[in-house]
C-alpha cells in the first residue's frame, strides 16, 4: 500500500509531470517529430448521449496553442474558421460504479471568450464540438438533446493530449551497423 501511495503521489507531482513531458519531447525529437502538450483550460461542458443510450460529456476547453478563430465575410453573413484539437474519447468510472464517456474539444481562448458574449457563437462552438466527436470518433450523438451544464466547467480528470508535427529535415539517420546480422528496422 505504501508503494502505491508513493506512486500516486509521484503521478500527481507537477515537477514529475514536467520531467516526463520533457523526456517524451526529447525522444520524439530524436525521431524527427516536434511534440507539444496541450493542457486544456476548462471552459464549459456539453451533456448528450451516444448511440441513444450512453450518456457522454464533451469538455469544451481552451489552449493558446490552437489557432485563433477567424471570420470571413460572405454574402448573407460570415464564415468562421474554428481550429480545434480533439482528444481521444475516454471512459471514466464514477463513484457510483457507472461509467461515463468523456471527450475534450480544445479551442483557442478567444473562441471561448466570443462564446461567453454571444449565444449564436456559443451554438456554433457547440455544433463544431459535436461534429468533431462524431466525425473523428465514428459515433452518433444526440444533437437535439445536447445541453450545456450550468456551473460545471470540466468533467473528469484533465489529460494533456499532444500535437505532433514533423521537424524540418525529418528524422536523423540511424548509425550504420555494417556488420550487424539483423535486418534494419
Amino acid at each position: 500500500r505504501a508503494l502505491f501511495t508513493e506512486y500516486a503521489a509521484e503521478l500527481t507531482d507537477p515537477e514529475q509531470r514536467r520531467l516526463y513531458e520533457e523526456e517524451v519531447a526529447a525522444l520524439e525529437r530524436e525521431r524527427g517529430v516536434e511534440v507539444r502538450f496541450v493542457h486544456p483550460t476548462p471552459g464549459f461542458v456539453l451533456r448528450t448521449s451516444q448511440e441513444g443510450s450512453r450518456r457522454c460529456y464533451i469538455n469544451v476547453c481552451s489552449n493558446a496553442l490552437m489557432g485563433e478563430p477567424r471570420a470571413r465575410a460572405e454574402r448573407g453573413g460570415q464564415r468562421w474558421e474554428l481550429p480545434y484539437s480533439l482528444a481521444p474519447g475516454r471512459e471514466e468510472l464514477r463513484p457510483a460504479g457507472r461509467r461515463r464517456l468523456l471527450y475534450d474539444g480544445v479551442f483557442h481562448p478567444a473562441a471561448l471568450r466570443l462564446a461567453a458574449r454571444s449565444a449564436r457563437f456559443r451554438r456554433l462552438l457547440c455544433d463544431t464540438a459535436l461534429e468533431a466527436v462524431e466525425s473523428r470518433c465514428g459515433v452518433r450523438l444526440d444533437r437535439n438533446n445536447a445541453t450545456v451544464l450550468r456551473g460545471v466547467s470540466y468533467k473528469g480528470v484533465p489529460q494533456a493530449p499532444v500535437i505532433r508535427s514533423p521537424l524540418p529535415g525529418g528524422a536523423p539517420k540511424p548509425p550504420d551497423d555494417g556488420g550487424s546480422p539483423l535486418p534494419p528496422f
